[in-house]
């Protein structure tokens, strides 16, 4: 898995590139098959915003999160997609 990071208004720094780096490693153990993920980090005013696109295997997924705290906001952003990867899973197993 390719993770692309972007931030605007925001330094990524080491440390917030491992955090991610060690959440993002959660998703692929409900789903082998996410090829690319490109995760976008914001700061607008005093909100932390986290949106990340992941590309899989006979589909997209796209989720957004905003939270005063940057690493909460990646938290919350991993939570959502996680869930909707395990939700794409079951979609394509049924077929």
């Amino acid at each position: 898995m390719q993770i692309n990071l972007t931030g605007h208004h925001v330094d990524i720094t080491d440390a917030l590139r491992n955090y991610i780096n060690e959440k993002f490693e959660r998703l692929e153990r409900h789903f082998d098959h996410i090829n690319n993920v490109h995760v976008i980090l914001e700061v607008q005013k005093l909100q932390q915003i986290a949106e990340a696109k992941l590309h899989l295997n006979g589909g997209e997924v796209f989720a957004t999160h905003e939270h005063d705290n940057m690493y909460a906001a990646i938290d919350g952003l991993v939570d959502k997609l996680d869930r909707q990867v395990i939700k794409h899973k079951e979609k394509i197993s049924r077929h």
